[in-house]
């Protein structure tokens, strides 16, 4: 059971709650600056190794692929593999529509709305580095695994990890071998938004990139919520409206720069990124070397 009051993010030195970053490995714990995460490391080295081995999922390829109710329309999936790949390589953008249909899209955004009624969101922290100027980000989120007291959502990770497994090896760029928890996020619709920034600015393994938007009836021109992307090989920008039942897919590093524009009305995704491995091992150990 979630406590109902709202969690407050902190320093694990001095408790501040303002401009914070956030552990570039366990993304678990924050800190007001470097210097109080370097002094906080003799104790936290061995927390953040067990919570990186928890939280950053290794797929198991071959559990995934036994599972025939993911794979029972093997020359559906197959096209839409091929689909994928396509739109990836070509742009490295891809979006799909109608991903689950009703009713079960409509059962993952109630137990999405379910979990934010029962006060288990927290405020959004950046990963690189504090916001000095001005609110960065206004979004409110949750880190979920699959799990049993969530059906809908994990069968949805459940869904997306085939489909990415299936696309890893036909791109070929990468070797995909893990993923973060799945981030529910909402904008709570008071006119925040996201500011133009990077997923994977450092080559901290994040690769790709894959949003599921929840959000029925929605109207850009009134609820705003635009995700606009600014391709860094095109010389026009992608303006992706987050409908109901929308999966997106784009690359996580330099190439795609990207914002949310100011939301006026409750605005639901489920953030999942997977990671190349061998970036995703220097990562760590960098990490690891530098605190």
């Amino acid at each position: 059971m979630y406590r109902t009051e709202k969690k407050v993010s902190k320093c694990e030195v001095c408790d501040t709650i303002d401009n914070l970053l956030v552990c570039g490995a366990c993304r678990l714990s924050y800190y007001c600056g470097r210097d109080h995460q370097k002094s906080d490391w003799d104790n936290h080295q061995q927390i953040c190794k067990q919570r990186t081995e928890q939280s950053w999922s290794d797929l198991n390829f071959e559990n995934v692929l036994k599972d025939t109710s993911l794979n029972k329309h093997c020359e559906k999936s197959s096209k839409l593999t091929e689909y994928i790949v396509e739109c990836m390589n070509k742009y490295g953008i891809c979006v799909l529509d109608n991903f689950f249909c009703e009713p079960r899209a409509g059962d993952i955004l109630n137990e999405v709305k379910s979990l934010r009624s029962q006060g288990a969101f927290t405020d959004g922290q950046l990963v690189s580095q504090p916001a000095t100027t001005g609110k960065v980000r206004g979004d409110q989120i949750l880190w979920l695994e699959k799990n049993d007291k969530h059906p809908y959502i994990t069968s949805f990770i459940e869904r997306l990890d085939s489909i990415v497994m299936d696309c890893a090896k036909k791109l070929k760029q990468y070797q995909i071998g893990g993923r973060t928890k799945a981030m529910i996020a909402c904008y709570p619709g008071n006119g925040t938004g996201y500011m133009r920034h990077i997923d994977n600015p450092n080559e901290d393994g994040r690769c790709l990139t894959t949003i599921y938007y929840l959000n029925k009836n929605w109207n850009t021109q009134t609820d705003g919520g635009l995700l606009r992307i600014f391709p860094e090989v095109f010389n026009q920008v992608a303006d992706i409206e987050p409908k109901f039942d929308r999966l997106l897919f784009f690359w996580s590093d330099r190439r795609m720069p990207h914002e949310v524009l100011p939301t006026y009305k409750e605005r639901y995704a489920i953030t999942v990124w997977y990671f190349d491995t061998e970036e995703r091992a220097r990562a760590i150990r960098r990490v690891q070397n530098t605190t």
